[in-house]
Order: C-alpha cells, then structure tokens, then sequence
C-alpha cells in the first residue's frame, strides 16, 4: 500500500509518526478544511493551470481509507464522505463523490479502518478541491482519525490457505 502525504485529508504522517486529527462534535457536519489537522487537495496545483482541474474518481479504483486512532465516544454515529467543491472551504458547490455511510460509534473502535470508494463525475472534468466531510450524529465527545486517498486497500485480517494450484 502507497502512502503519499499529499493525499491526507485528516491527520498527518512525518516519518513513521501518524498525527491523528479529532472529529469529534455536537451533532455537526465538519470538513477538512475547517478543523486542526485536517487538509484539502487542491487538484489544479502545483504547476496546473487553474481552469485545468481533475475528476480524481476516474481511471483507476480510488479509495478514502479511514483508520480510527482515538474511539468515539457519545452520539450515535460518524460517517465520513469525500467531497469536491468550487472553493477551498469546501462550502460552494460540494459533490459527494464518495462515502462510507453511517457508521455506529461502537464500531468505531481504536485501530478500526473503514474504506470508500470515490466515484467518478460522469460528463463532468471534476471540481478543483477535494475535502473530507464528518458527519457526527449526536453529540460524540471524543474520535480522533487519519484519512487518506489511495489506490489500494490493505486489510492484513484476511488470510488464505496455501499449496493450492490454480489452473
């Protein structure tokens, strides 16, 4: 699996040290963009021209990839949307373009990941900015995550028997 720093939308990796981002709230919706820890993928950037922006959901399979650093607590559920919008703030036309739906708070556990796809934009090149989007159900009074994009999916709890041949 292929980690790049650029493609963070909660958190941080420096090293071997991941920052986790809190998205924790009352009953809120909060966006990359808007909490500490949270980043935006500017996709006509660096070296881009403005006018030439990219819908990151076509070609290959793209995932949001969530990992739970810090477990939730309170409220009833999180879910975690990828979304792409006109302005850095993520607040003028924003697209769903991937998400996980609702997920429980007692499975958002310390250590549990959750993936989405992103979809691509049919007769559309895509929008400049893409973010992250927490909707909190209730009031949770504790959750911390890193999210990232990426094209793989790395799930270390399956494992399959081996010396079978395939023909």
């Amino acid at each position: 699996m292929i980690t790049d720093a650029f493609l963070a939308l909660a958190g941080s990796i420096s090293g071997n040290t991941v920052t986790p981002a809190s998205v924790f709230g009352a009953g809120t919706t909060i966006v990359s963009g808007s909490f500490t820890g949270g980043n935006v993928i500017d996709t006509a950037s660096p070296g881009n021209p403005s006018g030439n922006v990219r819908d990151i959901g076509e070609g290959g399979e793209l995932y949001l990839r969530v990992q739970v650093a810090t477990a939730a607590a309170g409220g009833t559920s999180m879910q975690f949307n990828v979304v792409a919008a006109d302005d850095a703030a993520i607040t003028t036309n924003v697209a769903l373009i991937g998400t996980t739906g609702a997920i429980p708070v007692a499975s958002l556990t310390a250590g549990a990941r959750f993936a989405a796809e992103l979809n691509p934009r049919i007769a559309s090149k895509g929008q400049r900015y893409v973010g992250l989007q927490v909707v909190n159900v209730g009031t949770t009074t504790a959750g911390a995550i890193y999210a990232d994009l990426g094209d793989a999916i790395q799930d270390g709890q399956k494992f399959y028997p081996s010396g079978f041949t395939i023909k």
